[in-house]
């Protein structure tokens, strides 16, 4: 039973009840986890993994884990058929084995027989039950239903086999018995398998869907380590062990260790630091610049103050921050037009480049978590990445001159351009500013709403912008796929509508390459062509500071940022 505090008056003392509120709902909900660890055990503190996240979740259905808030909560709650393991490559997930045909077009899971559903009163009895590939079919297929509205179809839509109008077939998807899944594609695709380890080609239930309707967001029912149990909206989120959880640890032990998992939303950074500090949280991912500056120098390093408080860890990111320039003047007007005519000369794109100083950058605004963009677009997480095969830009004044006076500009005819960007960047333009200033370039800045920004960069209204593209799968072909001219923007994400046939051609040759080795030559001469025509600026490739509580073991990094928590325990 809730005990109900007394209404406080709106005024300081309202604020501190608002801020207690998920600290009144977690104690219990926690008191409740008897039922969950088995007769003669409690739970304390150690047990249950808290962590927070500032930006808004919208939904526990994995159709809808478009941003990083909904793909770690619906991570701890769901499985798919494969999954990554340390090194980013896929292996087995609720599918014990797999096969692929030798032409590259047939994909045979093996499912396993001892992976339930959660217990929850949408089934028989009360009790879960066996997940079977008819569960897979309906998960897939209700991606790609247009009902559900569901921004995930993309990972299916133009790989599986398809009919004549372009729609996914009937056939694509194929349950040939309870333990047995086919997928059909229309033509090989290297990193399918990558794309199925991604939260929305996660299995839900039909009977949940079915009774909850568009609430299954708050009412998810999945297979993963963890059931859910409340969710108090803008407050807090709980889990409980899921006790019939199927994976074991290397001992036979079943996972997960955890007793619970406590999610809250302190929006404000400053806050979320000081809850971390006061151990009131056990881990932070992304860090803010004032926190950032507080405990690290501008090496990366950890200040004395705060040695040994805690675990530091930067890891790299699957993430490539760039400064784009549209090479289509078609829908540019005012003085996004006059720099889009003044970016179609590849010197002055070039000059750009060589003007940045992104060591520097890194350790003046940055504090050195990110690796110059150096080399190509791909970044440097990736087993492809090469920056002796991709030698990209370096810091190179002299150059950036020579390559602008070529190009008819100089002391007396500066060149004039416009970039646009956001306010989370802005500090950062305002040194891209000064240093393209040093050779004679003379940038004025727009700050743009998010929203506003993106919308003008899909529709080609931007000629020079500062964008980011986080991988949505570890393979470079996501990345090299912002070039292929077929993915031209808003359809696809082609921002600059870059387009040559060379590159078309090696894309094309890669996509079908199902040898690593000839595979990832592929990727790095595409690489080098985008080195070479210079559609982009690579700034720099994104690291992610995560910091963690002394008493946590088994989080595990990786450059997709994940949050696994079956292994996590605390002492």
């Amino acid at each position: 039973m809730v005990t109900l505090l007394p209404i406080l008056p709106r005024a300081a003392g309202f604020v501190r009840f608002q801020r207690l509120r998920p600290l009144l709902l977690v104690l219990p909900l926690l008191l409740g986890l008897g039922a969950c660890t088995g007769p003669g055990t409690t739970t304390d503190e150690r047990r249950v993994f808290r962590y927070n996240q500032p930006e808004s979740l919208t939904s526990l259905d994995p159709a809808f884990a478009r941003n990083q808030a909904n793909t770690w909560a619906t991570t701890q709650l769901y499985n798919g058929l494969v999954e990554l393991d340390d090194s980013l490559r896929p292996g087995p997930g609720l599918a014990r084995r797999y096969e692929i045909a030798p032409d590259g077009k047939t994909y045979t899971f093996r499912l396993r027989s001892d992976a339930r559903f959660h217990d929850n009163a949408v089934f028989a009895g009360g009790q879960g039950r066996r997940v079977t590939a008819h569960d897979f079919v309906y998960s897939f297929r209700r991606l790609l239903d247009g009902a559900t509205a569901s921004p995930g179809g993309w990972i299916f839509r133009g790989k599986v086999l398809e009919q004549a109008g372009g729609e996914p077939s009937d056939t694509c998807f194929v349950a040939v018995n309870d333990s047995t899944l086919r997928i059909h594609l229309k033509e090989p695709f290297i990193p399918f398998l990558g794309i199925l380890t991604m939260p929305y080609a996660y299995v839900v239930p039909r009977e949940a869907v079915r009774k909850w309707g568009k609430d299954f967001r708050a009412h998810p029912v999945g297979t993963g380590p963890f059931m859910f149990k409340e969710w108090d909206e803008g407050n807090a989120i709980i889990y409980h062990r899921n006790p019939n959880y199927w994976k074991k640890d290397a001992q036979g032990r079943r996972l997960p260790y955890l007793d619970a998992v406590q999610i809250t939303f302190i929006q404000d950074r400053k806050t979320e630091f000081l809850t971390f500090m006061q151990g009131k949280l056990d881990f932070l991912s992304g860090i803010r610049a004032g926190s950032r500056d507080l405990i690290m120098y501008p090496d990366g390093t950890v200040r004395e103050d705060f040695r040994g408080k805690f675990r530091l860890q930067k890891v790299p990111y699957l993430n490539t921050e760039y400064i784009g320039m549209q090479q289509d003047l078609t829908n540019l007007r005012g003085d996004n037009l006059a720099t889009g005519r003044a970016l179609q000369d590849l010197r002055v794109r070039q000059a750009l480049n060589y003007a940045l100083n992104k060591p520097e950058l890194l350790a003046y605004f940055l504090n050195n978590v990110g690796r110059p963009g150096n080399s190509g677009f791909v970044p440097a997480s990736l087993p492809s990445f090469s920056a002796a095969k991709v030698p990209g830009y370096s810091y190179e004044l002299a150059k950036a001159r020579k390559l602008l006076a070529a190009a008819g500009y100089g002391p007396g005819k500066p060149l004039r351009l416009r970039l646009n960007t956001v306010a989370e960047t802005k500090e950062l333009c305002e040194y891209y500013q000064k240093k393209w200033a040093e050779v004679g370039v003379l940038v004025d800045i727009d700050v743009n709403q998010g929203a506003a920004h993106g919308e003008m960069i899909d529709n080609g209204r931007a000629a020079f912008f500062t964008r980011s593209w986080l991988g949505d799968y570890p393979d470079a072909e996501n990345y090299l796929a912002l070039f292929y001219s077929p993915n031209f923007a808003p359809a696809g994400p082609n921002k600059t509508h870059f387009k040559n046939a060379a590159y078309d051609r090696l894309y094309q040759q890669a996509k079908l390459e199902q040898n690593d080795t000839r595979r990832y030559a592929l990727y790095q001469a595409m690489d080098r062509i985008i080195v070479a025509e210079c559609p982009v600026i690579a700034v720099y490739y994104d690291e992610v500071v995560r910091l963690t509580q002394n008493n946590v073991q088994g989080l595990t990094p990786n450059p997709m940022n994940q949050l696994v928590l079956e292994k996590v325990s605390k002492n």
